[in-house]
């Protein structure tokens, strides 16, 4: 086989078999495994949709699939599943990284924010909050523009935070509101505090040396070229990007 397309190994398909869809109406879906591998070879290669190898069969065929799946939230669903699988970890990190929206990424429905893409100092671009375990194992995922501030993003994104003791945010978390969301769910917030502050919360520097597991998660994300920059007009379908990098690097 050639060495420069990418395909699922035996091991990590009989893991994510049993995540997929079996509700097929009609004529039957066709090889999973063949579609499912050339999609993940255009996200990682950042190539074009018709420009796929055609090993992998009909470029159309690839395409329709991942949009398809994005829009009825099943490669999220996938994601969540095998993340969960993982059982509650001790401890979470929070963070986000910002990545630059391609011109083609431009006309999406209902205007740049309906699509998460705002304009910061960087230009034109969307900004990926997730949450990770202490493996870099990433757990949730939330799009914004890029002016979105993290304390902000971080009332929505904590709703899908697990159940853990301890969650690591840089500076960008020390507001009240985010220490007091963490404090209410039961959880020990360890953010070193701002500068500006008169009284300064308990912080371990210790324990926040394990935050770096975090920017190692992105970096990897990002070795896939569709997730390093953003070509896709759509949030569903930039989100469905990132779940499936983040299943094909961490969880199968």
């Amino acid at each position: 086989m050639d060495t420069h397309v990418f395909w699922l190994t035996d091991e990590q398909f009989a893991r994510l078999e049993p995540h997929l869809p079996t509700d097929t109406r009609g004529k039957a879906r066709v090889d999973d495994r063949r579609v499912i591998s050339g999609i993940v070879h255009v996200l990682k290669s950042g190539c074009r949709w018709v420009d796929a190898p055609p090993i992998y069969g009909p470029r159309k065929t690839l395409y329709n699939r991942f949009v398809r799946w994005a829009d009825k939230g099943i490669w999220q669903n996938i994601f969540h599943a095998l993340a969960a699988a993982g059982g509650p970890p001790a401890q979470v990190l929070i963070d986000s990284s910002a990545v630059k929206a391609h011109r083609c990424a431009a006309g999406g429905k209902g205007g740049k924010r309906a699509q998460a893409i705002g304009r910061s100092r960087g230009g034109r671009t969307t900004k990926i909050h997730a949450l990770t375990d202490a493996f870099c194992r990433p757990i949730a995922f939330l799009l914004t523009g890029g002016q979105v501030a993290d304390c902000t993003a971080a009332d929505t994104l904590l709703e899908h935070m697990p159940h853990t003791d301890i969650l690591h945010g840089d500076k960008g978390y020390d507001t009240n509101a985010v220490r007091a969301k963490i404090e209410n769910m039961g959880v020990a917030p360890n953010i070193p505090p701002k500068a500006n502050r008169v009284w300064k919360s308990c912080f371990s520097p210790a324990l926040y040396r394990k935050r770096n597991a975090i920017e190692r998660m992105f970096c990897r994300l990002k070795d896939f070229r569709r997730i390093a920059t953003r070509y896709d007009r759509s949030a569903v379908n930039f989100m469905a990007a990132v779940c499936i990098a983040a299943t094909i690097s961490y969880w199968l």
